[in-house]
């Protein structure tokens, strides 16, 4: 039997979840960021065919429509808005956040996903080094701007998209901003370990707080690393989504 005929792929150790397993996300609302293109369009294109009501959070105001245009023309039965972030400026993640407090007072779901890889060095608009500004302090900011409209959603979830890259990542305390010796990789796997770092945090402190939270481990750190297969690494986003949803629900306190 084939991959096509079943809708899985066959791996030596067992069969591989794939988007066909997506449950309905009919009466969900999904906040993706960096979504008109790659991993971010194509989680989008699966929740939306899905039923979910998605938005994408994008810098570039043009091409976000374009991808939400797209996203429509497919599955013209559900809602696709844009709205504008740059979060390599913390006022524009400000102004972001709380357009999307007041336009979906229920959030299920937010995928972290936009991000920058190996630029040379530049700053974001408030003076932090350009790749660690925008992958993990853009995204750190907006998740907590957010989390109430969260945190109100029973089964609600973050998922931050990191890379294989965090493996030879280091968090350089005594030159955060490499302002001296600046290196690609090496600022890009700091921010991608920061990444996981921030999400492990968040699921701890949401665990002792008496909120239900997961985080879904190797998966999400792949997906980055498989970015050049959209298809594939959109699989595993959604996995990622799926499985997080199996978690056993704590009680949320009132």
């Amino acid at each position: 039997m084939t991959q096509q005929d079943t809708g899985r792929q066959e791996t030596g150790r067992s069969s591989r979840w794939v988007a066909a397993d997506i449950p309905d996300q009919a009466g969900r609302t999904a906040v993706i960021t960096g979504a008109n293109s790659g991993i971010g369009l194509e989680a989008a294109r699966y929740l939306a065919a899905r039923g979910a009501h998605v938005v994408l959070a994008c810098r570039d105001a043009g091409k976000a429509q374009a991808a939400a245009d797209g996203i429509a023309a497919q599955t013209p039965a559900v809602e696709v808005d844009v709205v504008s972030l740059d979060l390599s400026e913390l006022a524009s993640v400000r102004r972001a956040a709380q357009e999307i407090r007041s336009r979906y007072p229920r959030l299920d779901l937010l995928i972290n996903n936009a991000g920058l890889m190996m630029p040379p060095y530049g700053r974001t608009r408030d003076g932090f080094e350009l790749q660690f500004g925008t992958n993990h302090l853009g995204h750190f900011a907006l998740t907590g701007l957010v989390l109430p409209s969260l945190l109100e959603v029973p089964g609600s979830r973050v998922v931050t998209i990191s890379s294989n890259g965090h493996k030879v990542g280091r968090i350089h305390f005594d030159n955060l901003q490499f302002e001296h010796g600046y290196g690609r990789m090496r600022s890009y796997s700091q921010s991608k370990l920061a990444n996981l770092l921030f999400t492990y945090e968040l699921q701890r402190r949401l665990a002792a707080a008496g909120y239900g939270s997961r985080h879904s481990g190797s998966e999400l750190r792949r997906c980055d690393w498989r970015a050049r297969d959209s298809s594939r690494g959109s699989r595993l986003v959604i996995m990622s989504v799926w499985q997080t949803n199996r978690a056993r629900r704590l009680p949320v306190p009132g």
